[in-house]
């Protein structure tokens, strides 16, 4: 006798995560649902605003899932409506959570992606799990402030928390770092304009950082939270540089005042040790892997 595929709910699934995160899950024998703010006819698919609490409320009870991956967000830092990140990743947390606790007695996962971007830039060196955050803009601000939300629900519900540092792949959009560089090389652009060029960031593949997720709901480190890191940083410079040498054409780098940030966070390295106790062995791609497969989309 057959088991039943476990059911997995995906928010935010129409979106650049999203997207991958189901077919990770569907590639391993999930069944999976989503919630996204869009219309779509995409089988399994609930239009549903996570504002409106009867709303989810209504698609949590009928969807019955066994685990859940909360991926929806307002995921670009320089959105131009500050309130909009409360709205989404506070309020909709909650709403989310709301009715997974009311409706929901079979769960046995719900990992919810907050961000790196919590720990701020008053810490250097590697950050681990153990850092005191200090969030610089309303995005991390708001994405710690769904942490805290979350330890309410601890006791009632089988969460665990997801700290994912930069990650990029094919279909991110272009308001992103990488792939707004990977564009302007792929048309052979003259010239590009930048925010900050002294920044250095761990970044990851997104179909690496889904299978640390799928991992993750399936060793369920219950009220944990982990980060999702690669442990190597890479400057902008590095970036430019792979890029030009993997398309052999080189552009004119300027620094774009309106792009440059004031409280941009200088150098984010994540500290994975504990995502690998828990998961086992884990990598990414190489940076230089990543860019060539964003290089190569669409060719």
């Amino acid at each position: 006798m057959s088991l039943l595929p476990r059911r997995a709910l995906i928010t935010g699934i129409r979106g650049f995560t999203g997207r991958y995160m189901a077919a990770e899950l569907r590639t391993h024998g999930y069944e999976v649902f989503g919630l996204g703010s869009q219309p779509s006819d995409e089988p399994g698919y609930h239009q549903v605003d996570l504002l409106d609490p009867d709303a989810v409320k209504q698609a949590v009870q009928l969807i019955r899932p066994d685990v859940v991956l909360h991926l929806a967000a307002l995921a670009f830092v320089g959105h131009g409506n500050p309130n909009g990140f409360y709205q989404v990743h506070l309020i909709g947390t909650r709403n989310l959570l709301e009715a997974l606790a009311a409706s929901v007695s079979n769960l046995d996962c719900v990992l919810l992606a907050s961000s790196a971007n919590v720990y701020g830039n008053g810490v250097g060196g590697m950050l681990s799990e153990a850092t005191t955050p200090l969030p610089a803009n309303d995005y991390a601000v708001s994405k710690l402030a769904m942490e805290y939300l979350a330890a309410l629900w601890m006791e009632r519900l089988p969460l665990v928390i997801a700290r994912p540092f930069n990650y990029s792949g094919v279909g991110q959009a272009e308001n992103f770092l990488l792939p707004k560089i990977v564009s302007h090389f792929r048309r052979r652009a003259t010239r590009i304009e930048l925010g900050n060029l002294d920044v250095w960031r761990d970044f990851s593949d997104v179909r690496a950082v889904v299978q640390a997720y799928r991992s993750l709901i399936e060793v369920k480190p219950l009220g944990q939270t982990v980060n999702v890191c690669s442990g190597r940083t890479h400057s902008l410079g590095e970036i430019i540089d792979i890029c030009q040498a993997v398309t052999g054409h080189s552009m004119e780098v300027a620094v774009n005042p309106a792009f440059v940030r004031a409280n941009e966070v200088k150098t984010l390295c994540g500290d994975a040790t504990r995502l690998r106790s828990l998961i086992g062995s884990w990598e990414t791609p190489s940076l230089e892997g990543t860019l060539r497969w964003m290089l190569a989309a669409g060719e």
